[in-house]
């Protein structure tokens, strides 16, 4: 049976994530402060560590810092437990070593498919490392995770800026980078042969950009522009073979990566097709107030156009829903702004 640290200074949720956990077949071990949770850790050395962030005595940055720190402790998968969102937030945790970033409130399949992966992906390095130890020999440089891959981006990337409405690059223009995203929103969009735009997917802060065949240049197969102000880092293509030659499991990780993008892709024409339009523009909301972490009682700030290329119907199709949704009390619009007022029955719109 597997061991699970929780580290949480929330009583009912340190139980209700307790139980959950339980009732999956997991032996569960709880401290209700960073102190008490790294004299756990040591103690107990358990299989994965769940640690909130903001808690008193010492916070889930310093439990982090402190396990890393410990030859016993610093292989243990990590992730964090927090209400922040902010990107700055989440580099400063994988900067420190954290696997992975749960926000609350979370699903409990939210939590059971992070726990899971980052066991089977442990498991994977270990018997990768193990096997590599015995014929090689393991560099202490080797990248373990899709984080680290980060921020060898943020860290050794070549950086470049573009101002709300800037072209990033150009279908059939040659890719040579693959990009992070470390500040900003970005679409992706193909233009059809009347000339109509077609978003492909939108992309946040922590998102990779630019991905066409890594055997060479190939053209890109669609375009980019910054929704907002947007920082990125970029690497070559050649320089990425080379990490990923020499990291398979990144390149597993980076493989699964990929793969839940195409699925979203799916998901998001398989909504164009087949909604309505009032689902679609429902639905076009909530994704970019989740994308662009809108807030509750912040407004959404991005043009009619945008909006009605996401959802696949003309921006006068659209206008006119939400123009409905107002009238129904679902939404506020002001100029440009559009703030979501009932969430719940936005995402039950037929």
């Amino acid at each position: 049976m597997k061991r699970i640290l929780l580290i949480e200074d929330d009583k009912a949720l340190r139980e209700n994530t307790e139980e959950l956990l339980e009732l999956s077949g997991y032996d569960v071990i709880t401290a209700p402060n960073g102190k008490i949770g790294i004299e756990a850790a040591n103690e107990n050395l358990p299989d994965i560590i769940l640690c909130d962030i903001m808690m008193p005595v010492i916070d889930g940055y310093g439990v982090l810092e402190n396990l890393s720190n410990n030859e016993k402790t610093k292989q243990i998968p990590f992730i964090f437990l927090s209400a922040k969102t902010e990107h700055k937030e989440i580099r400063k945790g994988m900067d420190l070593g954290a696997d992975d970033y749960l926000t609350k409130p979370f699903e409990e399949e939210e939590l059971m498919s992070a726990v899971e992966s980052r066991l089977a992906k442990a498991e994977l390095l270990k018997r990768m490392q193990d096997k590599t130890s015995k014929e090689h020999g393991v560099s202490e440089n080797e990248m373990r995770t899709i984080h680290e891959l980060k921020n060898f981006f943020d860290d050794n990337g070549e950086p470049s800026n573009f101002k709300q409405g800037e072209i990033i690059y150009e279908e059939g223009a040659r890719s040579n980078k693959i990009y992070l995203i470390l500040e900003g929103l970005v679409k992706c969009y193909n233009m059809d042969p009347d000339g109509k735009e077609l978003i492909t997917s939108l992309s946040k802060a922590d998102d990779f950009l630019g991905f066409t065949s890594f055997l060479n240049n190939e053209p890109y197969q669609e375009s980019a522009t910054a929704l907002v102000d947007v920082e990125l880092a970029g690497i070559s293509k050649e320089n990425l073979k080379e990490i990923l030659n020499e990291n398979k499991t990144i390149s597993l990780e980076l493989m699964e990566l990929l793969s839940a993008n195409i699925s979203n892709i799916k998901a998001q024409l398989l909504q164009m097709a087949y909604s309505s339009v009032r689902r679609k523009t429902a639905q076009t909301l909530l994704q970019f107030a989740d994308i662009m972490n809108t807030k509750p009682d912040e407004p959404i700030k991005i043009s009619r156009n945008d909006l009605a290329s996401v959802a696949g119907i003309a921006t006068e199709s659209l206008i006119r829903t939400l123009s409905g949704f107002k009238k129904e009390g679902l939404i506020t619009i002001e100029g440009r702004n559009i703030q979501i007022m009932e969430l719940k029955a936005l995402q039950y719109v037929n």
